[in-house]
């Protein structure tokens, strides 16, 4: 399920670091790293720094967090996330145009 949300509510709709937190201790940090398109092997495993550019809610892709990933990580010069991002973006938009997507 996707929420094709505008560019910049992503602000308000990612996760808080209690949702986070509460996430992490129902699901772990397996399920945890689903919901970001990049690790950063720098940082400590079953550690929040570790995942970066989160694209959802840990229910729904939301539009606002792919933009979100794909422009930060052409800031940052990470070519293969910025890619990604712009491939599952691609991938969303194609959803949406077919009409079966889901709105909120």
């Amino acid at each position: 399920m996707a929420v094709y949300d505008e560019r910049d509510d992503w602000s308000e709709h990612r996760p808080t670091a209690a949702a986070e937190n509460a996430f992490i201790e129902q699901h772990g940090f397996s399920e945890y790293a689903k919901w970001y398109l990049g690790v950063d092997d720098e940082q400590d495993e079953d550690t929040k720094a570790r995942y970066k550019f989160p694209y959802g809610d840990f229910t729904k892709v939301h539009r606002c967090g792919v933009l979100s990933a794909e422009s930060r990580a052409g800031q940052f010069k990470h070519t293969d996330i910025e890619l990604a991002a712009a491939h599952l973006h691609g991938m969303l938009e194609q959803v949406s145009r077919s009409g079966r997507a889901g709105r909120g």
